[in-house]
């Protein structure tokens, strides 16, 4: 897919210029541009399973349908059409819920505004470990999906209205605590003094 135009940020980050290709779609990472066995790895190191159906079948477990990741259970469902965004976003949903919950889910997975926050912060974090996605360029995905928070674009609510998403994280032993202290320290300052 070739985009009409690049993206282009104001000063807190928020998409100006749309991504969309030549052919109207909007012009977001999908599974097919994805190392897909990268993927189906990350959601099995958290125990879920990444299941692909065939082009054109409709996705089972969709909430939005068309081309959205679906969930039944522990699997994530996906189409080589559905954006990465979209598979991160369905297998956070899954992480965040409790245990319990998980084995009974089919197609809408949030309980509450908190866990729909924590997906949206957890769903991030993950594309961070899949490479060729990353945080940035999927926080960009996300404005272009449509994705909606009130600082205007996905980067400054997660950099600086996301403290929510983060305790709940905490609270559910998916974020490293002293990890986020770090990432949240001038350099040198936890490092041990010297001698």
């Amino acid at each position: 897919m070739k985009a009409a135009a690049l993206p282009a940020f104001d000063a807190l980050g928020a998409i100006e210029t749309d991504i969309v290709s030549d052919d109207g779609a909007l012009d977001v990472l999908r599974l097919v541009d994805s190392d897909r066995d990268a993927v189906a790895d990350l959601l099995r190191l958290h125990g879920l399973a990444l299941i692909v159906v065939d082009d054109g079948t409709a996705i089972p477990g969709s909430y939005w349908g068309d081309c959205e990741a679906g969930l039944i259970g522990i699997n994530v469902y996906t189409r080589a059409d559905t954006p990465i965004h979209s598979i991160l976003h369905e297998a956070a949903h899954l992480l965040v819920m409790p245990t319990e919950r998980q084995a009974l889910v089919h197609t809408d997975a949030t309980d509450s505004i908190a866990e729909e926050d924590a997906a949206c912060y957890l769903q991030i974090l993950l594309a961070d470990m899949l490479s060729g996605v990353g945080a940035t360029r999927l926080m960009q995905d996300m404005d272009c999906w449509g994705y909606s928070f009130r600082l205007g674009s996905t980067r400054a609510w997660f950099e600086q209205d996301a403290e929510d998403a983060r305790a709940f994280l905490l609270q559910r032993g998916l974020l490293d605590l002293q990890q986020l202290i770090a990432d949240a320290a001038p350099p040198g300052v936890l490092e041990s003094p010297q001698d």
